[in-house]
């Protein structure tokens, strides 16, 4: 729940000389715009560089936000922006499960501790592994429904279609994803639920 003022008054401050009141809207969104960079990204450093980057941007265009959608929509679509830029920039290697470093690191651990550590970074690669194999609209919108955690009414605006649209998407993209999982990653999800 937002406390505080509305993100609209913040920036109408902003927009008026008071620029500290821009921590506001990036203690408000850095866990949002971070998820979203996480999910280009597995790198937590160079998602962290980019979520600096997105709040700069924000920042210098933010006379260009007319308020017509939500600031978080508006957010959503520098953050996307400026991912895709970064990524063709460095070419981001991606990192496969099949990497024998990531098992020899998890034998070589002696606690429970990092074994589940190591589990759970597993289960979202298989996750993240399998987000790949869709179709850029599909992962798009599950990630931002269960990652971005942005409402159906939200999603609709950021894609460009009414909720009820955007509610039928997201449960064929969930049906796709479930369809992945269980033809490319079939013995990662028993070993998750068993």
């Amino acid at each position: 729940m937002q406390t505080g003022p509305g993100d609209n008054e913040i920036i109408h401050k902003v927009l008026q000389g008071e620029q500290a009141q821009y921590a506001l809207l990036v203690n408000r969104y850095q866990n949002f715009v971070f998820t979203i960079a996480l999910r280009y990204t597995p790198n937590r450093e160079d998602a962290e560089e980019i979520a600096q980057d997105v709040f700069v941007k924000a920042y210098r265009s933010l006379a260009d936000f007319r308020g017509e959608s939500k600031f978080s929509t508006w957010l959503y679509t520098i953050v996307t922006t400026t991912c895709i830029t970064f990524l063709r920039k460095k070419k981001i290697p991606i990192h496969s499960l099949d990497n024998e470093q990531v098992f020899e690191i998890a034998d070589n651990q002696n606690s429970a501790f990092r074994a589940n550590q190591v589990e759970q970074k597993s289960k979202v690669q298989v996750l993240n592994d399998a987000l790949r194999l869709l179709s850029v609209d599909d992962a798009r919108i599950i990630t931002l429904f269960y990652q971005a955690e942005q409402s159906l009414e939200e999603i609709g605006r950021i894609i460009g279609v009414d909720p009820n649209t955007a509610k039928v998407k997201l449960h064929r993209a969930r049906q796709r994803l479930k369809e992945k999982m269980e033809k490319h990653f079939s013995e990662e999800v028993k070993d998750m639920v068993g």
